[in-house]
Order: C-alpha cells, then sequence, then structure tokens
C-alpha cells in the first residue's frame, strides 16, 4: 500500500497518527524514541499494514505472477497499483476527498523525514493522491520512482505487465483490501 491506503486506513486517528502513517517510509530503524508518541503510533501502524500487506496470500501469489527476474521490484510497483485501485473505489477521479486535503494539509506544513523531502512537495503540488485513480498516471509514478533507484529502471520494466494483468489485478484487490480493512482500519470515530 502506498499513500493514498495508509492515508484511508489512519483516518480515523488524530492528525499526528495520520501524519505519522504518511511520512512512516521516510523513518528507518525501530528507534521512535525520537519522535511524539501519537506520531511513532502512525509510523508503527503504517509498518503493521505493510507487514500484512507483504505477507498476505493475495500478494505472494501476484509476485509470482509477476516476470521473472523483476519479481523483486513488483512489491513497490504493487503499492502503487494497490493505491490506483482504492482512488478509484473512493472515486477520486471525479470527487475532491476531504481525507486527501487533510493529508495534504499536513504534509504541506511539517517537515518531511530526510529521504521524503523532496518528494513530498511534489506529491501535494502535482495531486498525486487524485491522480492515481489514472492507471496511466499510476505507471508513470511507477517509472518515476524506477529513476531514482541505481541501475537500470526495473519498475518501468514491470509498467507492460501490469498494464495486461490489469483485470486480474483488479481482481486480487478486490480480495486484498477488505482483509487489511478488517485487520487494520482506525475508521472515523
Amino acid at each position: 500500500m502506498n499513500f493514498l491506503a495508509h492515508a484511508w486506513l489512519a483516518r480515523g486517528g488524530s492528525d499526528d497518527f495520520l501524519y505519522g502513517n504518511l511520512i512512516a517510509d521516510g523513518v528507518k530503524g525501530p528507534d521512535l524514541t525520537g519522535w511524539p508518541d501519537e506520531i511513532a503510533d502512525g509510523i508503527r501502524h503504517h509498518r503493521r499494514v505493510d507487514a500484512f500487506v507483504d505477507s498476505h496470500p493475495v500478494v505472494l501469489v501476484v509476485r509470482e505472477r509477476a516476470p521473472r527476474g523483476l519479481r523483486r521490484y513488483a512489491g513497490i510497483a504493487l503499492d502503487l497499483v494497490w493505491d490506483h485501485f482504492v482512488a478509484r473505489e473512493l472515486g477520486l477521479d471525479v470527487t475532491e476527498s476531504a481525507l486527501v486535503a487533510r493529508s495534504y494539509r499536513l504534509l504541506a506544513t511539517r517537515p518531511a523525514p530526510a529521504r521524503l523531502a523532496t518528494l513530498m512537495p511534489v506529491l501535494v503540488e502535482q495531486d498525486w493522491l487524485h491522480g492515481y485513480a489514472d492507471f496511466a498516471f499510476t505507471c508513470r509514478a511507477i517509472r518515476g520512482i524506477g529513476q531514482r533507484l541505481s541501475g537500470p529502471n526495473r519498475l518501468a520494466d514491470l509498467v507492460p505487465w501490469l498494464e495486461a494483468d490489469y483485470a486480474s489485478l483488479e481482481s486480487d484487490f478486490a480480495r486484498l483490501w477488505p482483509a487489511v480493512i478488517d485487520a487494520l482500519e482506525v475508521p472515523d470515530p
């Protein structure tokens, strides 16, 4: 899961909890004592979501379908694909989202960890969370992330598979997302 899915799952928490979920990929290591308690709780929640998704049987099967030689990169691409399906489910292609606005406000007014410092302003300015509703946009984001990794752009190499496997991925998401919600959603109060 990527930013949008993590925001949706954490939306019932405080702003600090939501912020922790949004920045967790930029926070390394188990020691979170330097973070306020609710932000640290959000970071831990994000990590639980990632561990749950990465080990879920649906995801394990999907990764086996990925082209041989690219499977180790498939998880990164799938995180963005899952956000695409979340965006579609939430109707973000036709509706402005209060959750997205809340997330952008938090990201725009608080400092991001160094690992995300250059990404966060771009994410907000270019409205990625609504953009994920468009699969072509999602594929461009996948290619863009691949450009930031060292070596050949293996994420770009995955895009043709993602496009060809779209219907199956949509079906996989329909089985995965309810399990994630049941296990880890912090609903609105």
